[in-house]
C-alpha cells in the first residue's frame, strides 16, 4: 500500500480552499436572495450552507467576506433561500459575479422576482424551492473573513411540479450542488436505506 500525501493547511497544493472545496463535496447551493437598503434587490450563491435546527427549523450559509448580502442580511435581518436546480447553472453562475451593490443580479440575470408573503426579500419564480427566513444571529468565524448567518424559515415555498404524495420529490428538483475549483455536481441516483 502506498504512503498517504500529507501536508499541513498553510502548505496546501493551490491554497486550503481548493482542498477543503473538493474533501466537503457535495456542497448545496443557497442561492440567497435579499433587499439593500436602497431597495435594491440583491442575489448571490452560498455554497457553505446547510440545516442547523429542525425545531425550530434554522438553515444557514457563510458568507465570505463582507459583500452584499452580509451587509443586506444584517440591515434588514430577513433573506430567501432560494434552491438552484441544474437547469439553472448557467444563470446562477452568472450572478456569482461581484456587481456593484446598486446592481441588481435579478434584473441583470433576467429573473423573475416573486414577493415573499411574510419578509420583504423575494423568492424567485425560477427557483422549485424556496425559504422565506428571518435572521437569528450572525456571527463572525472566529479569526477569519468569513460570517455564519443563521436564518429561521417562517415559510416554505414549493413548486407544484416538485411536490409528490405530500413530499418534496428531489429527482424532480435536481438540485445542483458545488465540488471543488468550478466543478459542479448533478443530481444522480437515489439510493434508499432504512435506519436499523
Amino acid at each position: 500500500m502506498q504512503e498517504d500525501i500529507q501536508f499541513r493547511p498553510a502548505d496546501a497544493p493551490g491554497g486550503v480552499r481548493h482542498v477543503l472545496n473538493a474533501i466537503v463535496a457535495p456542497r448545496a447551493i443557497a442561492w440567497v436572495s435579499s433587499v439593500a437598503p436602497d431597495g435594491t434587490v440583491n442575489l448571490a450563491p452560498h455554497s457553505y450552507t446547510t440545516v442547523f435546527s429542525t425545531n425550530p427549523p434554522i438553515v444557514g450559509f457563510v458568507s465570505t467576506g463582507e459583500k452584499d448580502t452580509l451587509r443586506n442580511v444584517r440591515a434588514s435581518g430577513e433573506f430567501v433561500y432560494n434552491v438552484v436546480s441544474d437547469d439553472l447553472l448557467d444563470v446562477m453562475n452568472l450572478t456569482s459575479a461581484d456587481f456593484p451593490p446598486d446592481v441588481s443580479e435579478v434584473e441583470w440575470a433576467d429573473l423573475t422576482p416573486v414577493s415573499s408573503d411574510l419578509i420583504a426579500a423575494p423568492r424567485l419564480a425560477e427557483s422549485p424551492l424556496a425559504m422565506e427566513c428571518t435572521v437569528v444571529e450572525i456571527r463572525q468565524v472566529p479569526g477569519a473573513n468569513s460570517w455564519l448567518v443563521l436564518g429561521e424559515v417562517l415559510a416554505f415555498h414549493t413548486s407544484p411540479m416538485v411536490w409528490k404524495n405530500e413530499r418534496i420529490d428531489l429527482s424532480a428538483v435536481r438540485p445542483l450542488t458545488r465540488l471543488g475549483g468550478n466543478d459542479y455536481g448533478r443530481f444522480g441516483e437515489i439510493v434508499n436505506r432504512k435506519r436499523p
